[in-house]
């Protein structure tokens, strides 16, 4: 129970730091990524706000166990695959028109009308249908 009130805890702080940042505000994100036109920057102070903290983070948590159970996640691999690539592409597209990321896109479905929901369900469809694209493109590549 400790662990499911500290996981509520730490995805409305996210939520409510995504929102206050003006993550979850369409405009501003497509502004943040529109650098040859009405370039907002101040996203990155966002971002930066992220990306600190968080290499902080990693290093204390080296050889330690979270205070309510568990354990932190392994680093990621440092590999760069076809995976990663296409996955970045296509992640970096959908942000580009749509202005929104899963994080912010759950945040503003309480008030970002039917756009965001519309967004939303087109990455529910995303996620349930990438398993099978993934095993028609594995079985295409080994029969060739």
């Amino acid at each position: 129970m400790q662990r499911k009130i500290f996981a509520f805890l730490a995805g409305g702080l996210f939520g409510a730091g995504l929102f206050i940042s003006g993550m979850t505000d369409t405009k501003k994100v497509q502004g943040w990524l529109d650098v040859f036109g009405d370039w907002d920057p101040t996203l990155a102070f966002v971002m930066g706000g992220a990306i600190l903290p968080m290499l902080i983070a990693w290093r204390l948590t080296q050889g330690r166990k979270p205070l309510v159970g568990g354990t932190f996640p392994e680093r990621a691999k440092a590999e760069t695959d076809s995976d990663l690539v296409v996955g970045s592409v296509l992640f970096g597209a959908g942000w580009g028109l749509a202005g929104l990321c899963p994080g912010p896109a759950i945040a503003s479905l309480s008030y970002g009308g039917w756009p965001h929901w519309v967004f939303f369900g087109a990455m529910l469809l995303g996620m349930a249908l990438t398993p099978a694209l993934r095993r028609a493109v594995d079985g295409r590549g080994s029969a060739a």
